[in-house]
């Protein structure tokens, strides 16, 4: 990979997206970024400054109705869970406290 320039949608200022960024990016399943840094800084401070979910109840951000979570029992402990996905019985589903041990 070679870094490229991209133009920012919400300034127009050219930013250097860097072979590190890409590889980042790649490893994430991420887009490439559409906004300069301080476009992005300046975005995520209007939503609160909170990167990821930030306690906003799983959703994520901007306008998007909550996820929808799916009643689940943990294959390890037993406890009722929700995950975030349906499970059909070809993996083990785990509770949050077991699926980070």
């Amino acid at each position: 990979m070679t870094a490229t320039q991209i133009a920012c949608v919400a300034c127009g200022a050219e930013f250097t997206f860097t072979d590190e960024e890409q590889s980042f990016y790649e490893s994430k399943g991420f887009q490439a970024p559409k906004k300069c840094k301080p476009c992005r800084d300046a975005a995520k401070q209007n939503r609160g400054g909170g990167g990821g979910y930030g306690g906003r109840g799983g959703g994520g951000g901007y306008d998007r109705a909550p996820r929808q979570m799916f009643d689940a029992v943990c294959a390890q402990c037993g406890v009722n869970t929700q995950v975030p996905f349906q499970p059909n019985g070809s993996k083990p589903v785990y509770c949050r406290d077991c699926y980070q041990r």
